[in-house]
């Protein structure tokens, strides 16, 4: 009797002990699965924080995507940053600059797009300035010079002492700015220019060019519910800024409905001859207006 006690009671110690051990590796479990929510939660300040810079100038958007590392007591120009090599021009990732449209930097032309800027401080004399097609660079690796699309050599200004680096615009027209790197005492400032009265002129063409469409869709309405007096009106206005085979044929159907097939006749051979490889043309219309013509030719 005795032993059968004592085996029961060795195997309640046994099942006791395995529940202890459990429950134990379950808050071990929790308890880490806790404090890796709260270390992934952990939110600190960078030494180098985001930042980013935009200007608009004239129909021009220029963009700096960058990280500003600060001074924090240290020895700069010369030891952090050596003179007469590459620098990132800030940290962590390459430091980049969007251009929406063509502009010229201290001079040399650059196309629309988005560069890393590199910079090679000069203990003396002028520093340069570079801008490399390769955007994905982390400090000078994978920079090539081979990438490179302009190199300037500007010269820096002494000013205060700034904590962080920083991109500034300055002195901004609408035909240029000044875009001012500052750090510990040094400013370097680097002109960029654009043609803005050339691209100016360019929108304004372009939208002359297609405003003959209003006038052209006019036409068609007003054809469309039966007054060819103000239909004629606005297609004459739409051939006057621009002919296109679309408003000659849209006359061609306008004199045919007020009974003048001579002028109707006249326009829908100008809009056959000269709807070309148009789609719209081609897919649909070119066979309209060839009936047309042999109709009206009777």
């Amino acid at each position: 009797m005795e032993t059968k006690v004592n085996a029961r009671w060795k195997r309640s110690v046994r099942v006791a002990g395995s529940r202890t051990a459990l429950a134990a590796a379950t808050f071990a479990v929790v308890m880490l699965t806790l404090a890796s929510t709260a270390s992934a939660r952990l939110e600190l300040p960078a030494l180098s924080p985001a930042a980013q810079v935009m200007q608009r100038v004239g129909l021009t958007d220029i963009t700096v995507t960058y990280s500003s590392p600060a001074v924090r007591g240290r020895v700069i120009w010369g030891k952090l940053v050596p003179f007469g090599k590459n620098w990132r021009t800030g940290a962590n990732a390459a430091t980049t600059i969007r251009f929406s449209r063509d502009v010229k930097v201290g001079g040399k032309s650059v196309k629309a797009g988005t560069y890393s800027i590199f910079t090679i401080p000069a203990q003396n004399g002028m520093w340069t300035v570079v801008l490399n097609s390769n955007t994905k660079t982390w400090g000078n690796r994978g920079y090539k010079r081979s990438d490179d699309v302009a190199r300037v050599k500007l010269k820096t200004e002494a000013i205060a002492h700034r904590e962080r680096m920083t991109f500034i615009f300055a002195d901004t027209t609408d035909d240029g700015t000044t875009l001012a790197l500052e750090w510990e005492k040094v400013r370097l400032p680097i002109k960029i220019s654009v043609d803005t009265k050339a691209q100016a002129l360019a929108n304004i063409k372009k939208t002359l060019s297609s405003s003959w469409r209003p006038y052209f869709m006019a036409s068609r309405y007003f054809m469309s519910i039966g007054d060819m007096v103000r239909a004629e009106k606005k297609a004459k206005k739409s051939m006057m800024i621009k002919e296109t085979w679309g408003n000659q044929w849209l006359m061609a159907q306008i004199l045919a409905k007020k009974g003048d097939k001579t002028g109707a006749l006249a326009y829908a051979k100008k809009a056959l001859a000269g709807g070309g490889t148009d789609a719209a043309f081609v897919g649909f219309y070119r066979a309209q207006i060839k009936n047309a013509v042999a109709k009206w030719s009777k």
